[in-house]
């Protein structure tokens, strides 16, 4: 497909209207927050359903907690807060009282990554992938743009069991293909054929590895694209066509890549058919400045990938 980035778009925004939708087609959903009702994009939740919102203010142990209690009680929660509060502080709770007990909870994990930018490591939510991937019988799906989230959200309503969803902030353009699926629970999408190597990326880096793929076609290298919307489960076949059809696999992400996306794809990888690898992602506490900056520094951009690309194929990146 050909990217046009003329037009970007915060997830949260496709997140909240879509959770609006739902929410008038069934009174059982209702969300829970952690004092964030705007930073959850819940303000207009909030006022058509007032009685349908619980803030439980700044205590995110307890928030998990009583979104259990209430898929208990028969009613559908979509428990919101910053990725970082949410899994750090509650990933007991989310192991427990959710994963472990089947609880039908929705985990809304918003602003993920490097988005909070300048406020530092301690609201980078860069580990969660990792902690997270790691929990039995719990879901974990990354939406790449607005109509991924859209239907990601909706298919989480519709799922019985638990779920997290990871909801983007930083800006990104709209790479789901016309015409077909956004979302396939379980499935990546192949968005860029290629026979060279194969640029794996989640979230916001979606849009980057197409990016770099057409600059990588200017230089004669031809490269697949996968989206991975589903990080747990992982798409195995789609990984092990990469390995088989192409000689080096690349992993992109905004999160460290030790347990996250690239130690997924890189398990399969080594168990099916070993090729050359290079797993990007902040993989140190990050330095003071804006995301853009932070997503250079870390080489999260399309000139990194191709740099990253290159390297793998043992081409002259120069």
């Amino acid at each position: 497909m050909i990217l046009d980035e003329t037009q970007t778009h915060d997830c949260r925004d496709a997140f909240a209207a879509e959770l609006v939708a739902l929410a008038r087609a069934d009174s059982r959903i209702v969300a829970v927050c952690n004092d964030s009702v705007g930073s959850s994009k819940l303000v207009a939740f909030a006022r058509e359903f007032p009685e349908r919102l619980v803030n439980v203010g700044i205590a995110e142990q307890d928030m998990v907690g009583i979104g259990a209690g209430l898929a208990n009680a028969g009613l559908v929660p979509f428990v919101c807060g910053a990725a970082t509060f949410l899994t750090a502080r509650a990933l007991e709770q989310i192991k427990a009282d959710v994963a472990y007990s089947l609880a039908n909870v929705k985990l809304c994990g918003m602003s993920p990554g490097l988005s909070y930018g300048a406020l530092g490591p301690t609201h980078h939510s860069t580990e969660d992938l990792s902690w997270l991937r790691a929990i039995a019988d719990l879901p974990v799906v990354v939406p790449a743009d607005p109509a991924q989230t859209r239907a990601a959200i909706r298919w989480a309503a519709g799922t019985t069991g638990p779920v997290f969803l990871r909801i983007g902030r930083f800006p990104v353009p709209d790479v789901s293909p016309p015409g077909g699926p956004a979302f396939v629970y379980g499935r990546a999408t192949r968005l860029r054929e290629g026979k060279d190597a194969t640029v794996v990326a989640t979230g916001t880096l979606v849009s980057r590895a197409l990016r770099a793929a057409e600059l990588l076609a200017e230089r004669g290298v031809d490269v697949r694209v996968l989206n991975v919307s589903t990080i747990a489960p992982l798409d195995r076949e789609e990984i092990m066509a990469a390995a088989r059809q192409t000689r080096a696999v690349v992993t992109a992400e905004e999160a460290v890549p030790t347990g996250g996306l690239g130690a997924a794809v890189a398990e399969v990888v080594l168990e099916t058919r070993p090729v050359p690898m290079r797993l990007l992602g902040p993989r140190s506490f990050a330095p003071t400045g804006g995301t853009e900056f932070l997503l250079e520094h870390f080489g999260l951009t399309a000139e990194g990938i191709v740099r990253a690309t290159l390297e793998v194929l043992g081409l002259d990146h120069n």
